[in-house]
């Protein structure tokens, strides 16, 4: 049976910002798993020149620690979609002790949310459950929905093992890295001057 109750390894810590040292608390759910504080330091090191006053879109939320680190370190505002219910709550929790209005909180899957978004996002964050081997679907909605900027940077994280799942042809991988069992790369919408 899963524990109910959150305990120390049921916590993650924002790293940096003005919310730094922050620790918030998210529910035991399956599949869900917060982006490991060294991994998330080097995501982020690698996203501070484009994170300022940037619109964030984190596809598959969960603990919030990618959507949350973002607002802390500058960005704009975050969009945070996420279809389990418990684990929205938690979100919500976060957001009203945070006291942001930098955040957004979308209870629906990824696919839903995308079908009816008319906005344009400047960095997303796809970090799906594994066991849902979502990224390329993600990826090609992302694409047909029109929900990228121009030049926008993408954050995948994936199983370590095996091959990146296949992604649009003009997503350029610019950063890619692996630690323990997790892969994670960062790409840039490159459209090109086709229009």
């Amino acid at each position: 049976m899963a524990k109910s109750k959150a305990n120390s390894s049921n916590q993650l810590r924002i790293i940096a910002g003005k919310w730094r040292g922050r620790k918030l608390s998210f529910p035991d759910v399956d599949g869900l798993r917060p982006t490991p504080d060294r991994v998330r330091e080097t995501v982020f090191n690698w996203l501070q020149p484009v994170l300022g006053y940037a619109n964030c879109l984190d596809l598959f939320a969960g603990s919030g620690a990618l959507g949350f680190e973002a607002i802390s370190r500058g960005a704009d505002s975050v969009v945070m979609v996420e279809s389990n219910a418990q684990a929205s709550k938690a979100l919500a929790a976060h957001y009203n002790l945070l006291a942001t209005e930098q955040c957004q909180l979308v209870n629906k899957t990824a696919e839903q949310f995308l079908a009816s978004n008319s906005n344009r996002f400047d960095i997303v964050f796809i970090d799906p459950p594994y066991q849902a081997n979502a990224w390329t679907s993600i990826a090609q909605r992302l694409v047909e929905t029109n929900a990228l900027s121009e030049n926008a940077t993408i954050y995948l994280e994936c199983p370590s093992t095996g091959a990146l799942p296949v992604l649009p042809s003009h997503w350029t991988l610019i950063k890619d890295k692996k630690a323990g069992e997790v892969r994670y790369c960062l790409f840039k919408n490159e459209v090109g001057d086709d229009e």
